[in-house]
């Protein structure tokens, strides 16, 4: 059975128990706490935590999930994975114990002809909390499993909690047993290995107080109402009904490591007989592709980016440790062209917008592969000039912080800087560099801490969300009536906000925008009788309540009471305009580059607005050109503009664009310029139509990441004002030039022309100087401690110079005596000092290298180089005799 089947049969059979089927929620999830969504009930975890209400009294998900707390580990055995798929079942205070165990069995042990999984009921063991005596009753009079293959245990394994304060309870496990191949006989509690958990039924039935660790808390009492929460691992449930070992083996995995095999020319299986842990170094490498070209596809799809920090790191890292993965396999072109698109074939069955959107997916991930081929490349160099370092120092080991900046600043993988260190006679510290990596982690996981930290305490505003949703009238007006319902500081919730106390302010009724959807929120004041109030910011702490951070100018307020909110009426307008200007560039974009070019983040605040996309080259000044003028037109046709309130399915039948990483309510904002023409997903406030945007000119195309470029332009005034600024610069150079703006570029050209030609002629000058001065070097050798030295300083001379010149007099003074040829010069601005020996020299243990470190230390510097030439240089150009006669001093002690 196919994995894709297996997830349409659970989502088919909870649907047909009354269960909603809830869309899975991309991996990026409006959660601080989290980089990606990691398990199947983090959309829910606001309806558990009674920060909301659920929507239904029962529903059914499969949702994208990625893990990558062991990311080091994948492939070194066959149970770790990045990316997977979690199949749940929820109540909200409707059924409980009964009902779920009943489902589960009823799903897994129902024939496959008869739309269940068929698994054999004596296969299956069920495990329950030591003291959950009514979940084992429930087992024994609702399904065939018998009393001996129901198993107690501890909190470590069967008590669930989010972590901290809240819903917590016992859970009851499923495991199948896959036989004595895989292990001895006894049960999970004997061998995991053999008994395989496939399923997890959580009772949330209890309100935790404290939460110490998993075995450690507190419980305050019983909850308001029981709810339950599962999850099936979809890709264990695979392996078993499709008879393979593991995850890597399933329909949605394997295509892509036995490709993977064939290019490279591996065999796959190679750790057969091999102990967990122990696998083969080439089945290692392959799982490695494998995972992490489905998860790449995956993230990119939700709209992850390669970047330096946060998700786009973890997008970068999965992408190049699968390039670098079948480097290590032989095979050195480009490999992501040949491996994404089957990846994609088995994935779209479950999630079609992946064929959909594969253009950009592979424009973002086949540019990140091309820029880690660049950085291979660089980061060879660079451990090149690591290397040689470390040799003329004398030592053999490569310190742990140049291996730590080759993996951390250039994303050199450290197995690679070993193999290539050990090609070269080194060693690697690599307890230096793994202690770096060590507090790198630590920082990362204080960063974390501090994050959760911050969001945990949403205690004030859940209270004050209690108490009603704020009643949000941004589309509609610009000034509203109503009452303080809340006012919190540093945090805390109090009764009042005195003059210069900035604070926030929870009204039952605002007009106010809060930021969202990469629209920065409104400006604007909050007045009452004797009250004046600066708003600074508006946001959404939690769903279905907005908080106003404002700066109390006269004061104070009070909770209760009545206030005016407004909003700017020239920062709406302004704001309006950049924010459909936003989408007036998207259409224009697409209708000039293709429907490829699709946004993968927005942000717009009055009279400005830029646009990320995916591509992975510049566009040349004519692309620009048309996008701009493409968007002027939509503009001058004045477009109606219209938002409509919909399902999110009928949004997507009738073609309506998302932003990448945004999650979706059922009911959505469909936003219309010019109908077809431009119709995405929106929250933002918006012109009513085109012609009320304005002027609108691009400013800068650049890019942001690989295959990922931005868009900015200035609308309304502000586009006005720029184009001012443009002509008054065009006429101010008119006047310089003595010439029309129409002959600017030719007048311009011409003259950058004969400076080049200028400075030509005078550096041809200069270096007849220069080697007029070389001339005589010779003339002012002398004898020092038995070798011939000329130490000169050459004003004027570069780097280029004076290695001309050393070579030069080095080779007219011959090998019959030791020679060394030390010359200093400016023409840089700093001084440099280039120095050469003879053969002679170098038989007598003088050496350039150490040489030019006497004369650059004195300098102020440094440098280095080989026995027979080297160079250095410094920041002090008073200094240049000091350091020849230093360098002298060195020759003859």
């Amino acid at each position: 059975m196919e994995t894709a089947e297996i997830r349409r049969r659970w989502l088919t059979f909870f649907e047909a128990k009354g269960h909603t089927v809830v869309p899975s929620a991309p991996l990026i999830h409006d959660d601080p706490t989290l980089l990606f969504v990691n398990a199947g009930m983090v959309p829910f975890k606001p309806y558990f935590s009674g920060q909301e209400s659920a929507p239904w009294d029962r529903a059914t998900s499969v949702q994208k999930c990625v893990r990558t707390g062991d990311i080091d580990e994948v492939g070194k055995t066959s149970r770790h994975g990045t990316f997977f798929q979690m199949n749940g079942n929820f109540s909200f205070g409707d059924y409980f114990k009964r009902e779920a165990i009943a489902f589960a069995w009823q799903l897994l042990t129902t024939p496959q002809e008869e739309g269940g999984y068929g698994l054999e009921p004596e296969r299956l063991w069920a495990t329950v909390y030591k003291d959950d005596d009514e979940a084992e009753r429930l087992w024994l009079e609702e399904t065939a499993i018998p009393a001996e293959r129901i198993v107690r245990r501890g909190e470590l394994d069967n008590y669930w909690s989010m972590g901290v304060p809240g819903p917590g309870g016992p859970c009851s496990e499923i495991f199948y047993d896959r036989g004595e191949e895989y292990g001895v006989d006894g049960g999970p509690e004997v061998d995991e290995d053999r008994f395989m958990e496939i399923w997890n039924l959580v009772f949330m039935q209890y309100e935790l107080s404290a939460v110490r660790a998993k075995d450690d808390f507190d419980v305050a009492g019983p909850l308001p109402a029981q709810s339950v929460d599962t999850g099936m691992g979809l890709e264990r449930i695979a392996s078993i009904l499709q008879g393979v070992d593991n995850m890597y083996e399933i329909d949605e995995v394997y295509p892509v490591l036995e490709k993977a095999a064939e290019m490279t020319g591996r065999d796959y299986g190679a750790s057969s007989g091999q102990t967990a842990g122990d696998s083969h170094p080439d089945d290692v490498h392959l799982r490695v592709v494998a995972d992490h070209v489905r998860s790449s596809l995956m993230l990119i799809g939700d709209g992850v980016t390669p970047g330096n920090e946060g998700r786009g790191y973890v997008l970068r890292r999965m992408l190049r440790r699968a390039v670098r993965a079948m480097r290590l396999l032989g095979y050195q072109e480009p490999a992501l062209p040949h491996l994404l698109p089957i990846s994609m074939e088995r994935m779209s069955a479950s999630y079609p917008e992946l064929r959909t959107g594969f253009d950009r997916i592979a424009q973002i991930a086949y540019g990140e592969e091309q820029a880690f081929r660049r950085t291979l490349a660089q980061g060879t160099t660079i451990l090149d000039t690591a290397v040689s370092e470390t040799k003329q120092s004398g030592r053999d080991v490569l310190t742990g912080e140049k291996a730590f900046a080759l993996h951390d600043t250039y994303g050199f993988p450290i197995d690679l800087t070993l193999e290539m260190a050990a090609e070269q006679g080194l060693t690697v510290d690599r307890e230096g560099f793994v202690r770096l990596m060590d507090e790198q982690r630590q920082r990362a996981k204080a960063d974390a801490r501090a994050k959760k930290g911050g969001q945990a305490n949403t205690e004030v505003w859940k209270q004050l969300r209690s108490l009603g949703a704020t009643d949000w009238r941004a589309y509609e007006e610009l000034t509203t009536h109503g009452s303080v319902v809340g006012l919190v500081s540093d945090g805390a919730s109090v009764e009042e906000l005195q003059p210069g106390q900035t604070g926030q302010v929870v009204l039952d009724r605002t007009s106010f925008y809060a930021e969202s959807g990469g629209q920065i929120a409104d400006s604007g004041i909050i007045v009452a009788d004797g009250t004046r109030l600066l708003v600074r910011d508006v946001q959404r702490p939690v769903k279905g309540l907005v908080a106003h951070t404002v700066e109390v100018a006269d004061g104070p307020v009070r909770v209760g009471q009545e206030t005016s909110a407004e909003v700017d009426p020239g920062w709406r307008v302004d704001a309006c305009q950049a924010h459909s200007g936003t989408h007036v560039v998207h259409a224009a974009l697409r209708q000039v580059l293709g429907p490829s070019a699709l946004q993968s983040g927005s942000y717009n605040k009055p009279g400005y607005l830029r646009l990320d996309f995916a591509w992975n080259q510049s566009l040349s000044a004519d692309a620009r050109a048309e996008i701009e003028h493409a968007a002027n037109l939509a503009v001058r046709d004045d477009l109606p503009v219209s938002a409509d309130w919909m399902s999110l399915p009928r949004a997507r039948e009738q073609g309506a664009l998302a932003l990448f990483g945004e999650t979706y309510d059922e009911q959505v904002r469909v936003v219309e310029i010019g109908g077809p023409w431009s119709r995405e997903l929106c929250g933002g406030t918006h012109v009513r139509h085109s012609s009320q945007i304005g002027a609108l000119t691009l400013t800068g195309e650049s890019s942001i990441g690989s295959g990922v470029r931005r868009l900015e332009a200035f609308v309304g005034m502000n586009a006005l004002a720029h184009l001012a600024t443009e002509r008054a610069l065009v006429a101010e150079l008119s006047d310089l030039v003595k010439a029309p703006a129409g002959d600017l570029p030719e007048r311009v050209s011409d003259m950058i022309t004969r400076l080049r030609e200028t400075e030509k002629e005078l550096e041809k000058v200069r270096r007849e100087q220069v080697a007029a001065s070389a001339g005589s070097l010779t003339d002012s050798a002398k004898d020092v401690a038995g070798v011939t030295f000329v130490g000169r300083h050459i004003p004027g001379a570069s780097g280029d110079d004076l290695r001309r010149m050393v070579t030069d007099a080095r080779g007219r003074l011959g090998e019959e005596r030791p020679t060394v040829v030390a010359l200093t010069g400016d023409g840089s601005g700093k001084p440099v000092v280039v120095v050469a020996t003879n053969e002679s020299a170098r038989a007598k243990g003088v050496r350039a290298g150490a040489l030019v470190r006497v004369a650059a230390q004195t300098l102020g510097g440094g440098g280095g180089g080989k026995d027979d030439l080297a160079q250095g240089g410094g920041q002090d150009p008073d200094k240049v005799s000091e350091a020849l006669a230093a360098l002298e001093r060195e020759i003859g002690s």
